[in-house]
């Protein structure tokens, strides 16, 4: 059971704790993972800067941090990460986002990251795996020795991720999803919910189900006729409960305009239509 404040050992490598931020989009809270043993720990995704949280984090691993590592910067993720750096002065890892919206501004990293780098420590390697997609600066990251991949929000357990546009890109995220299975994965490390043990199978299933999306998509076109989003999302998520249709708007814009890309839908003031 996720339980905010407690640590979960999950190897001998990764221990886990939870954030008390829980709700509709967040889970249990956000996992933030502590990587390596004394003296060398990497501390990812830190999240949301809520005082109790830090005090968890110092308790658990205090003076052995030797860095901060981000999967991306949404405001769950990686807002407590410059305090962390700042109060142990160690340096910050992740990238940046070209999106100027729902993004944590005071997150400056000191190591900007590129596809396949690595995050070295004593006994175990980080790979850092550019997942553009749920924003443009997105990365997992494959602890090596163990082939566990920390997911951030690529991947949730127990709900599906919102893609908004312009940062969110549906078209990147389902190739991004299926690069993971180009790497040596056992099992998924998500930033909510409880470990994911079959990478391969959770892939399949959520590419699956965003082109199921997809065709729902297209096929609300071919029922309405020209569009705009509130008309439309009733239809495409009629099976969503309706107090959560603001979010699908967002992911139902990205399967948008990705048919738009692909030639297969339009948006003409305002109207989105299917392209005959």
């Amino acid at each position: 059971m996720l339980t905010p404040g407690l640590i979960h050992p999950l190897s001998d490598r990764v221990r886990r704790l939870v954030a008390p931020n829980p709700g509709p989009m967040t889970g249990a809270g956000t996992n933030t993972y502590l990587i390596g043993n004394a003296g060398d720990v990497a501390v990812l995704d830190p999240g949301p800067a809520i005082e109790a949280h830090l005090d968890a984090i110092l308790a658990a691993v205090g003076d052995d941090i030797s860095r901060v590592v981000c999967t991306h910067t949404h405001p769950d993720h990686s807002p407590a990460a410059a305090l962390l750096a700042d109060r142990l002065g160690v340096p910050m890892i992740g990238a940046v986002s070209g999106d100027d919206r729902h993004q944590d501004k005071t997150f400056r990293p000191d190591r900007q990251l590129a596809d396949g780098d690595a995050i070295t420590g004593q006994g175990w390697t980080l790979r850092a795996i550019a997942t553009p997609g749920h924003v443009d600066n997105h990365f997992c990251f494959l602890l090596e020795e163990e082939g566990l991949v920390f997911a951030g929000d690529h991947i949730m357990n127990g709900s599906t991720v919102v893609i908004v546009p312009p940062g969110g890109d549906m078209q990147a995220y389902i190739s991004s999803l299926r690069k993971l299975l180009d790497y040596p994965v056992t099992a998924i490390a998500p930033g909510h919910g409880e470990i994911i043990p079959d990478c391969r199978a959770e892939v399949e299933k959520l590419v699956r189900h965003r082109l199921m999306r997809e065709r729902k998509v297209l096929s609300g076109l071919q029922k309405t006729g020209p569009a705009d989003l509130d008309t439309l999302v009733v239809t495409v998520y009629d099976d969503v409960d309706p107090a959560l249709h603001e979010w699908a708007k967002l992911s139902m814009l990205a399967h948008l305009i990705k048919l738009d890309r692909e030639a297969q839908a339009r948006e003409v003031n305002g109207l989105w239509q299917c392209v005959q």
